[in-house]
């Protein structure tokens, strides 16, 4: 009998122990990219202008002059854009990546409890919405955000989305990883991301590994480097991918604006390694912006790589992460 009530107590302390913990809220998508661009002016041109994206509000700085301004793809995704200062030409044009979770103080606490270093809270940023940074194994940031009810985001609800957008879906953002167990360990064993394919341009060489986030279908895919290219050499590998239902559609669509007349690069439809077609445009700041199908080129998936990491071999250039996935 005592043997019995000492196990029922080994069981409750066990079961109070794991209630305590705390518990991973969702992550339902990627909320934005956010990169640095040397000539705001330019870059409005190409992402509303050509792209067909607006603008719903900026935020100042104390002298007046824009210290960040979104781009608008749906009622919960966006492109900021941050004007670089001069000590940043010629730097990585990619500021971080965000997440959108729906509890950013009970996901602070959870990260906290993983081992990752967090801030005291979570803040409310000049927007209105719920947010903190935390540091991936290769250093980008990762801003973890909350949509609250008040904040600007859910005021513009349904506003600043024109029928010419390219493309209404951010479906993955590219970042440049050295280190994929690291990676692995902090996306997927903390985060809760799920592997859903990985792949090469040859048998002998990983070149890409792609991440779901836990509670929706947007992803993180990892480039994978053996070193960092030069801070100005990344403009290719960390990349954004629009998703659009017909490529050659989204090309005409794009020759037929005013603005591709100032757009000086070819348009190039390829099917890639995943046999999706898709289609690499270039933004002012040579940051890679992605148009790719959703679906195969015959229904079918793309087989995963089996190939080992490392397999790139680092040069002074990112331009070979180009090549269509």
């Amino acid at each position: 009998m005592k043997q019995k009530i000492f196990l029922s107590l080994i069981l409750l302390s066990a079961i109070s122990s794991l209630a305590a913990e705390p518990q991973r809220p969702h992550i339902t998508g990627l909320s934005h990219i956010a990169l640095y661009v040397h000539d705001l002016d330019q870059s409005r041109a190409f992402y509303k202008d050509l792209l067909g994206y607006q603008e719903p509000y900026s935020l100042f700085d104390t002298n007046g002059h824009v210290h960040l301004t979104f781009i608008k793809i749906n009622d919960t995704q966006f492109i900021e854009l941050f004007p670089e200062k001069e000590s940043q030409t010629n730097s990585d044009q990619l500021n971080h990546i965000s997440v959108l979770t729906d509890d950013a103080e009970g996901m602070r606490n959870y990260l906290a409890s993983r081992s990752v270093k967090v801030p005291d809270k979570a803040n409310k940023g000049r927007i209105g919405n719920l947010e903190f940074n935390v540091t991936d194994p290769d250093g980008h940031q990762v801003e973890i955000v909350q949509y609250l009810p008040d904040s600007w985001t859910t005021r513009e609800f349904g506003k600043s989305m024109s029928d010419a957008r390219i493309s209404t879906q951010l479906k993955h953002v590219g970042i440049i990883v050295t280190n994929l167990e690291a990676s692995k360990e902090f996306y997927c064993d903390i985060l809760g991301f799920q592997e859903t394919w990985r792949g090469a341009r040859s048998t002998n060489q990983l070149n890409w590994v792609n991440l779901k986030v836990p509670d929706g279908s947007d992803y993180v895919e990892l480039m994978l480097y053996t070193e960092l290219p030069p801070p100005d050499k990344r403009g290719t590998a960390h990349h954004m991918s629009l998703e659009v239902d017909d490529i050659e559609k989204a090309k005409a669509a794009l020759e037929a604006k005013p603005a591709f007349e100032n757009y000086l690069r070819p348009l190039q439809i390829q099917t890639g390694v995943n046999r999706k077609r898709q289609m690499n445009l270039y933004d002012p700041d040579g940051t890679r912006v992605e148009l790719m199908e959703p679906k195969t080129v015959d229904g079918k998936p793309a087989p995963p790589s089996t190939a080992p990491f490392p397999g790139i071999v680092n040069t002074n250039s990112a331009t070979t992460n180009a090549i269509a996935k």
